[in-house]
């Protein structure tokens, strides 16, 4: 069957509200017990596809709403997507390399018996490299150009209402809750579920303070 515009911005919130609440899952289930995680190979590459999901959704809902300004946010939104996309790859890279696996698993069992990778001088500046990446795949200041209110609204979501736009902003929070527990376990877990959680406030709490000191 053919794809009607109406169909792509009714699914579009749906769409990615799952990815990201997979993405809650699989690196929750792991950072809760890291040492005991049942993981799977390649989880981590599951995961990078995933976190590429809610960008697309916001993506494909502005530009099928047919509003001029929704377009505009749209290909604000795609701009942003590929400006981020390599830079964060990147970064992941360098804990692939120093715990020579795919596997988040792995990855954070490595680090709790050899040291975190951001402990390096490279992963240092990889989790630095992370950070400002996730913060703009999260849309928040100073990238938020997509959903500029100053200049264009709401963006994409400017004829989005009722649940459709709580769907939207419920994925953009809970971006909040998967996106830096995701950089936690890449980079500095902890065998304890109390200290990760106290890790992952500290990196919610950089991003707040990004957000607040970066006004546009």
């Amino acid at each position: 069957g053919v794809l009607r515009v109406e169909d792509a911005s009714e699914g579009a919130p749906l769409f990615g509200l799952s990815a990201v609440t997979a993405v809650s899952a699989i690196v929750w289930s792991t950072l809760i017990n890291p040492l005991g995680s049942e993981s799977f190979i390649g989880d981590l590459i599951v995961v990078l596809y995933l976190l590429t999901i809610p960008p697309l959704a916001l993506i494909i809902g502005g530009f099928a709403s047919r509003n001029p300004i929704s377009s505009l946010g749209a290909s604000r939104e795609m701009k942003l997507l590929f400006s981020y996309e390599l830079p964060l790859i990147t970064a992941v890279i360098v804990p692939i390399i120093k715990t020579n696996s795919i596997k988040l698993g792995s990855i954070a069992a490595g680090q709790i018996s050899h040291g975190a990778v951001a402990g390096s001088l490279s992963g240092f500046i990889a989790l630095a490299v992370a950070v400002i990446c996730v913060q703009a795949k999260m849309g928040q200041p100073p990238f938020d150009i997509g959903e500029a209110e100053q200049e264009i609204v709401a963006g994409p979501l400017m004829e989005y209402s009722g649940p459709a736009l709580a769907v939207f902003k419920l994925t953009k929070w809970m971006m909040l809750f998967a996106a830096p527990g995701f950089l936690v376990l890449l980079f500095f877990p902890s065998a304890g579920f109390g200290m990760n959680l106290l890790k992952y406030a500290a990196l919610l709490v950089v991003s707040i303070l990004i957000k607040n000191t970066n006004p546009r």
